[in-house]
């Protein structure tokens, strides 16, 4: 009996997954190292002799378009938008207080790279929350301040199309949350 009740819940969780992961023309989504994409299509192609199947998402700030295989969507981190719970913690992460190691500056670019790649908008709050400069703080190293806007900058971009509102606005109101805390 017990086999049974495994083998129902794995269908179910494999039946979950399949459907969390069906997009369509005008959705849009996430993709760990370029951010928040607009679906534009499902195309089939052939390459080196197999057919596939694609899902072709667009990225306006990139002027790029990116075709991942569907059998590739789960392993390549494409994923549906956040959703307003997810967005509302990565808004309370941006209101703690700054958690900067004493480590080397490039071991903690390396970290900070690696959570905005991820993906994952607690993630990139912790980020953007640890490299915010207030007035009267020493300046900003060119790398931090690149690392800072990249990061600023994806997750606006989803705390945007989360709140249906376009990228400024987002900018602004996450760095209004910046300076409140």
């Amino acid at each position: 009996m017990e086999e049974t009740t495994k083998l129902a819940t794995a269908t179910k969780t494999k039946a979950k997954k399949e459907e969390k992961l069906e997009f369509k023309a005008g959705d849009f989504v996430v993709y760990p190292t370029h951010g928040v994409g607009k679906v534009t299509g499902i195309e089939k192609q052939t390459i080196a002799g197999h057919d596939l199947k694609l899902i072709v998402v667009t990225f306006d700030n990139d002027r790029m378009t990116l075709r991942v295989p569907m059998d590739k969507m789960e392993t390549s981190g494409l994923r549906r938008l956040s959703t307003r719970k997810v967005m509302d913690t990565a808004l309370t992460t941006l209101k703690g207080r700054a958690r900067v190691k004493r480590t080397m500056w490039s071991r903690r670019a390396q970290e900070y790279e690696a959570k905005i790649n991820s993906g994952d908008p607690v993630s990139i709050a912790e980020v953007v929350r640890d490299l915010h400069r207030n007035v009267g703080q020493p300046d900003q190293s060119f790398s931090e301040r690149q690392i800072y806007e990249a990061a600023l900058e994806r997750l606006a971009s989803e705390f945007a199309a989360v709140d249906g509102t376009d990228n400024e606005k987002a900018t602004e109101k996450l760095e209004q949350v910046l300076t409140a805390a």
